[in-house]
């Protein structure tokens, strides 16, 4: 579903929003107001609190207020079929500090963490959050009741305290929490060694688990920004060190497009998700590619019941 129809918040208008909450509404009620206003009117209401109608269904569930103004059939769906659960890894890494606009890629992160977080609960979705850097930092379970997102907002808030980068350790731990199936949505710059990336991920898909990955770029780490040489400082290791862009931008290009590559080949060959979000596109991108993964597994489930149904029915008349 392409996105272009939709009105989009600025991210630097937004960013100046001090509140994650505000920021966060701010993103939400732009996107159903834009969903309102453009063709795909009605696409977040199958995703809520429907289903279409397939041969089978008991009619009684039909809603029939909603085929007298969409013209299609509808199934209220149950509530183990409405709640859904989804946890939110966010890196909190010193790279996640770099920023050459008016904000930083965590500043970014936090609110696209934030504005998924306000959505899902609105759903009556339970979410839930991992932050890390080096180490595991906050770590909320999955639920829906009041008080939960504020906690989720004031533990996306807290500043950088880490330097480094793990992103393995985050993906073992959620795979050992959470028992029951859901979406694991991990937003980091993957500005990190992958080796053992495909291992962590590879095992979260065999427990059921659908995995997105929000990959958040700053416009300035596609090109080395350095006019002249200098001393320039690791932003995770601390260290000082002397570079020549003239020299090192060649090198640079090869090896930014040789990790995003292995990353597309790991993520492609495990049915992973993975979308670059870069820090001057507009957040509402990050709903529609959720919504998009939220909608492919209740078509996936769907048809399996019906792949079920025909074969009881099948074996019931044999």
């Amino acid at each position: 579903m392409s996105t272009a129809v939709l009105p989009s918040a600025d991210p630097s208008a937004l960013m100046r929003i001090k509140s994650l909450q505000l920021r966060a509404k701010a993103v939400v009620e732009g996107f159903y107001n834009g969903l309102h206003r453009s063709p795909y009117h009605g696409y977040s209401v199958e995703f809520n609190e429907y289903r279409p109608y397939t041969v089978g269904d008991d009619l009684r569930a039909l809603d029939w207020k909603l085929f007298a103004r969409s013209d299609r059939y509808y199934i209220k769906k149950f509530e183990d079929e409405t709640t859904r659960r989804c946890y939110l890894v966010v890196d909190q890494s010193r790279s996640m500090a770099f920023g050459s606009l008016d904000y930083t890629k965590l500043e970014y992160a936090q609110t696209l963490a934030a504005t998924l977080a306000y959505y899902l609960s609105n759903q009556r979705d339970s979410v839930g959050l991992m932050t890390f850097d080096e180490t595991i930092g906050e770590f909320l379970s999955a639920r829906n009741r009041p008080g939960h997102l504020r906690s989720m907002l004031v533990a996306l808030s807290r500043p950088v305290a880490g330097k480094g980068t793990d992103i393995d350790t985050p993906l073992r731990q959620i795979a050992a929490l959470v028992s029951r199936r859901g979406l694991i949505v991990l937003i980091s710059d993957m500005l990190s060694p992958i080796e053992t990336l495909q291992t962590n991920l590879a095992y979260l898909r065999s427990r059921g688990h659908e995995v997105m990955i929000l990959r958040v770029l700053d416009p300035g780490e596609l090109e080395l920004g350095l006019k002249s040489p200098g001393m320039i400082v690791d932003m995770e290791s601390g260290k000082e060190i002397y570079l020549d862009p003239d020299v090192a931008r060649t090198s640079y290009r090869e090896k930014f497009a040789k990790h995003q590559s292995q990353l597309k080949t790991i993520c492609s060959s495990l049915g992973v998700e993975i979308f670059d979000m870069m820090t001057d596109a507009p957040i509402e991108q990050a709903l529609f590619h959720v919504i998009s993964v939220q909608k492919r597994r209740s078509a996936g489930a769907n048809r399996a019941g019906m792949i079920a149904g025909g074969s009881s029915a099948r074996m019931a008349s044999s």
